[in-house]
């Protein structure tokens, strides 16, 4: 048994500053170095075990053992879910059906902030709601590159929409968790979290336009805008408040979708905007506004993207999970880590042995869903068997450096959880006093933007958040709800998210600059959600927005 030493040097500016070490290595060689992503996942990945058994003394072999199991997790099923997405879109384009998918989309409005809003917001949300883990962001980048968006748009874009239903992603996982972790309610932490972040779904729809087009771009289309957001933002807070997480982003991306659709039937920019290059100079040439394919065509080119949707929605379902799991999932104890590592107070109300379980549940897994859905759609497109697999095969060998990549940033992540690197910076954050409710939404974001999951973040820091709520007299429902709500806009710079996107675009070897370009959307809009939650705790009449 090792316990976890969260101030190894006695000095807590010089023990946060070395655990700072692995992500600024990794950040820094993505942004600033332009190493390729699989490299620098890697360095990251050596300077957080250095710092690990150097630094914070866990054992050799544990640490390396962390490292295997967030590379385990890291190609299931993270990498499971890209791969068979990204095979998806690659059996509709051989076809041609994805040409006409994006020409039927470009259809309802010929106005490139339009489709933006329609694809990235909301039909994006739709994929958060129900299968979360990157599948949205993989599926809105592939589609707006297929419309002709620059690859810095579609992937940059992708990310900053996908923001607002980051909390109730993959039917509500992130709040299920969380109430888990806190032992608080989970209706309330729900309701809570639908109380911070509607605010942001009527943001965020306008600021993705403005980052797209600059803010007359934006101003021309506000209607359109605020239609998008508001039907979004307030099935949003109804389903919270008084359903539950599960159908949060589901209900609010239908219905964002519906009613941005029938708007558009009865109204229309001044001035179209046919150009995809927006504020990023480069973009193909428009795609015609008018289609000439028949209904059916159509409906065959969407029928993929059905399939999808209803599998993957089904995939969500907890009772339906269960069964699943209860004929396929194979367990098994992480040698040299399970319930070897022992997280200690303030991190933990008391000592608390991690456990490091593998779950290959390869039938309930999101992935499996998607790939059988690939597979059903491949059928009614006319591939054969051969066929199939020849598009598989090349899919494999197109993510091979993504697959590597996101292996290896996951069992950097792991290394510092397991390590307590990472809960050594959360303490710095928790330091702050009376600045806490600011901070501490700032530290869910860093968990998000550490781990690559809402999820993940509030299993890290969700005890923490309470712990310290109390001990500095806020509310703990704040607090916890707060990570969840700041994690959010940790999403976009993640390190999966950002190859995904980079991956889904076909952008292979830029991940850095979409890193700088989504960097200040992303802290600025965490500090907006920090300012919010600093309202709620301290300042009348925001402090009603708190049970």
């Amino acid at each position: 048994m090792w316990s976890q030493i969260y101030d190894p040097f006695n000095n807590l500016w010089l023990s946060t500053m070395a655990a700072a070490i692995p992500v600024v290595v990794m950040l820094a060689a993505l942004a600033f170095f332009h190493i390729k992503a699989h490299i620098a996942a890697a360095m990251g990945l050596v300077a957080a075990l250095v710092v690990a058994i150097f630094g914070f003394t866990m054992p050799a072999n544990t640490a390396v053992a962390a490292a295997l199991y967030g590379a385990a997790y890291g190609l299931f099923p993270i990498g499971w879910i890209i791969l068979n997405v990204i095979f998806l879109y690659q059996l509709t384009d051989k076809k041609g059906q994805f040409m006409i998918l994006r020409e039927s989309i470009a259809s309802i409005s010929g106005d490139r902030r339009l489709q933006l809003l329609l694809i990235a917001f909301s039909f994006g949300a739709f994929f958060e709601g129900a299968g979360g883990f990157g599948t949205p962001v993989a599926v809105t980048g592939a589609m707006l590159i297929g419309l002709g968006f620059a690859p810095l748009a579609a992937s940059g874009l992708s990310l900053i929409a996908n923001t607002a239903p980051v909390a109730y992603g993959a039917l509500g996982t992130p709040i299920i968790a969380l109430a888990a972790v806190t032992g608080l309610d989970m209706l309330e932490l729900s309701g809570m979290v639908g109380r911070q972040l509607p605010i942001f779904s009527l943001i965020v729809p306008f600021w993705l336009i403005w980052a797209f087009c600059g803010f007359r771009g934006m101003l021309a289309i506000w209607p359109a805008v605020l239609v998008a957001g508001a039907s979004f933002a307030i099935p949003q807070y109804f389903i919270s408040n008084f359903h539950g997480p599960w159908l949060v982003d589901v209900g609010a991306a239908i219905s964002s979708m519906v009613c941005l659709a029938l708007f558009l039937k009865v109204w229309s920019p001044k001035e179209i905007w046919t150009s995809a290059a927006g504020k990023f100079g480069t973009g193909n040439e428009p795609v015609a506004a008018k289609h000439t394919f028949t209904s059916a065509e159509v409906m065959r080119a969407w029928m993929p993207w059905l399939i999808l949707s209803v599998i993957v929605l089904l995939w969500g379902v907890p009772e339906f999970k269960k069964v699943l799991d209860g004929i396929s999932i194979v367990k098994f104890e992480w040698p040299a880590l399970h319930n070897v590592v022992q997280k200690m107070p303030p991190v933990s109300a008391i000592p608390k042995i991690e456990e490091a379980i593998f779950k290959f549940n390869w039938l309930s897994a999101t992935g499996t869903g998607i790939f059988i859905a690939s597979i059903l759609s491949a059928l009614l497109m006319g591939y054969k068997l051969r066929e199939m697999f020849a598009v598989y095969w090349e899919t494999v060998k197109l993510l091979k450096y993504s697959l590597m990549t996101i292996a290896a940033m996951l069992a950097l992540g792991y290394a510092t959880r397991y390590s307590g690197v990472d809960s050594t910076l959360g303490l710095a954050f928790a330091n702050t006093g009376v600045l806490y409710p600011f901070f501490g939404t700032l530290l869910g974001w860093l968990g998000v933007a550490l781990t690559g999951s809402d999820t993940a973040s509030n299993v890290l820091f969700g005890g923490l958040q309470k712990t310290s709520a109390e001990q500095l007299g806020l509310n703990p429902l704040l607090m916890a709800a707060a990570n969840s709500s700041g994690g959010v806009m940790g999403k976009m710079i993640d390190a999966q998210s950002i190859v995904v996107a980079s991956t889904a675009t076909k952008w292979y070897g830029h991940e850095g600059e979409i890193l700088r370009y989504v960097f200040f959307h992303s802290i600025a809009l965490a500090a907006l959600v920090g300012v919010l939650v600093t309202l709620q705790a301290y300042v009348h009449p925001f402090t009603l927005m708190v049970k």
